[in-house]
């Protein structure tokens, strides 16, 4: 299935999710989400779901937050999950139990036309930074929700709070080129770290009551599984796997031994715990 409709300036983020990166994330699903699971357990409680609650799920990935969510509103409540990527989509469908109120659309959120006024809250957990026109986008979304509707999505905070995440990707910068810096608007991982921006953007969705909480985690990147599952994990995902995209094999394997020194101190039995950082973002429609 492909999407039907998309916004011009979202081509870019429908290729990477649909493309080798997208099958990526898929094959490592359950990997991530054991990684993220503090990250939706923090979601999921300052999102406050309710027994009857319609939800939207952006950027749902493989599905694990719609089905979280699906089963706190019960037969009563629905979760809709949406995501631009087919391979991810799939898994989700696999998924999803077959009692469970949950559906979901390969779409762009940004043009998708919901049926108005028909959810009660929108949530994401790392859904919603990729998009080119955020305000375009939550604009729409917005409109699914009736009032007084709830929005809460996860982000990451500044690049310097995740060394979970940039600390393998040094070690990797020492065999690779350094990739282009983002601009301050372009979609990426920290696209919101920026709480100024952020409150630009909703307050230009037509959001009120925007408030940003700061959550410290730690993150064990080898899953309790040891410093290879580390090595491996930094490689395969996020920014260290984008920066190797094209070399060959003698390279990876130079920046695999940088990142296994990298990681090695911070091995506590078979965990490598590394800090990182979220907002949990929450809003209402009116």
């Amino acid at each position: 299935m492909e999407i039907q409709a998309a916004h011009d300036k979202n081509a870019d983020q429908i290729a990477y999710w649909n493309g080798a990166n997208g099958q990526r994330w898929t094959d490592r699903q359950a990997e991530q989400d054991i990684l993220l699971a503090p990250v939706s357990k923090a979601l999921i409680d300052r999102a406050g779901p309710k027994a009857g609650d319609r939800i939207i799920d952006v950027g749902c990935g493989c599905g694990s937050t719609s089905l979280a969510f699906a089963e706190k509103v019960g037969p009563n409540g629905f979760v809709l999950g949406v995501d631009i990527s087919g391979p991810m989509l799939a898994r989700a469908r696999q998924r999803a139990p077959k009692a469970l109120s949950v559906d979901f659309v390969q779409a762009d959120a940004t043009v998708y036309p919901f049926d108005p006024q028909n959810f009660d809250l929108l949530v994401s957990r790392f859904g919603v930074m990729f998009f080119a026109e955020p305000a375009v986008s939550f604009a729409n979304l917005r409109n699914a929700l009736r009032p007084p509707g709830r929005l809460a999505f996860a982000c990451w905070r500044e690049p310097r709070e995740n060394p979970w995440m940039l600390a393998p990707l040094q070690a990797v910068y020492q065999h690779v080129p350094k990739m282009p810096p983002p601009g301050p608007d372009d979609p990426g991982p920290f696209a919101f770290a920026s709480e100024e921006r952020v409150h630009r953007i909703l307050g230009e969705a037509g959001f009120k009551c925007v408030a940003m909480e700061s959550v410290a985690l730690s993150f064990d990147i080898a899953n309790g599984r040891g410093l290879d599952a580390a090595v491996q994990a930094a490689l395969q995902i996020g920014p260290s796997s984008r920066a190797l995209d094209g070399h060959p094999p003698e390279v990876r394997a130079a920046a695999a031994a940088s990142v296994r020194e990298l990681l090695a101190p911070f091995l506590r039995g078979d965990t490598v715990p590394l800090a990182g950082s979220i907002w949990i973002v929450t809003a209402r429609a009116g």
